[in-house]
């Protein structure tokens, strides 16, 4: 995530031919999913770094192509349009990281999830469902909340303090077991472990008897992350040690995919 309260400078116009409307529109669209929510011209001036003519005149193209929204109160939201543009890629990522889940599950047994942070929440995105005959029933498309999970802090971990408290005070840290942390400051000491360790676990926080190690995909486009869930019988303090190093190598295999698929900076592909 972006931190909110630094402004940011317009990225520099790419050699190569690229276009700097078309660089410039996408600036405001990434600068709105940054904001979580709602945000005002103002607010789009401060995040993109571009002076206010330039931003009225692509948001208005914008919002006539069904990309963006303006509300009632005069703030702008991501339109409907993307969504179409959000399921494809969706789709793309999970192709790229089923093989990387299929080879945790082999190694290692049990379920293997990729999930996204999506505002508020987190979405299992992809699955590889572990060989046992009792394995977990995490389906994709489920969305659970952030403080109760592995994958939520190992999302979080890397997030500004405020924008992590803001969240946490959107969302009400609902208490899902005896387990669960409910406390917005033991959250954060949790998010520090994970920054110190590189991985994070859900000890039955989110389910009684459920066990969950994940680790964030490092430099992607969208906040991911990896995890591995199973019964806590089943998940002993040797299978995760076992799976921390896998998930760390499965995440930056594919960090390193996803980037090599990115525009460098003359404008042409990794590949």
């Amino acid at each position: 995530m972006r931190n909110a309260h630094t402004t940011e400078q317009p990225s520099p116009a790419r050699s190569g031919g690229g276009v700097q409307s078309i660089e410039r529109a996408f600036d405001l669209l990434e600068a709105l999913a940054d904001s979580g929510g709602s945000v005002g011209l103002s607010g789009l001036a401060q995040r993109s770094g571009l002076p206010l003519p330039t931003i009225h005149r692509l948001i208005r193209t914008l919002v006539d192509l069904g990309y963006v929204r303006q509300e009632q109160s005069r703030q702008y939201v991501l339109g409907p349009r993307l969504i179409r543009l959000g399921e494809s890629a969706g789709r793309l990522l999970s192709t790229w990281a089923m093989p990387h889940l299929a080879g945790l599950v082999e190694q290692l047994g049990e379920t293997a999830n990729l999930a996204m942070l999506d505002g508020d929440q987190v979405v299992y995105v992809a699955q590889v469902p572990g060989r046992h005959a009792m394995r977990m029933f995490t389906e994709v498309g489920r969305r659970v909340s952030p403080h109760c999970t592995a994958v939520g802090k190992a999302l979080l971990a890397d997030a500004p303090e405020a924008e992590v408290l803001a969240l946490l005070k959107r969302t009400g840290m609902a208490q899902h077991t005896e387990h669960t942390i409910t406390d917005p400051q033991t959250f954060l000491g949790q998010l520090g472990r994970v920054r110190e360790h590189g991985y994070a676990l859900d000890d039955g926080e989110h389910e009684i008897g459920v066990r969950c190690v994940a680790a964030r995909v490092p430099d992607a486009p969208s906040t991911i992350a990896f995890s591995i869930s199973g019964p806590a019988p089943r998940m002993t303090q040797e299978l995760i040690d076992r799976a921390v190093p896998l998930l760390s190598g499965a995440a930056e295999a594919l960090s390193a995919a996803l980037r090599a698929d990115q525009p460098d900076q003359s404008g042409a592909t990794g590949r």
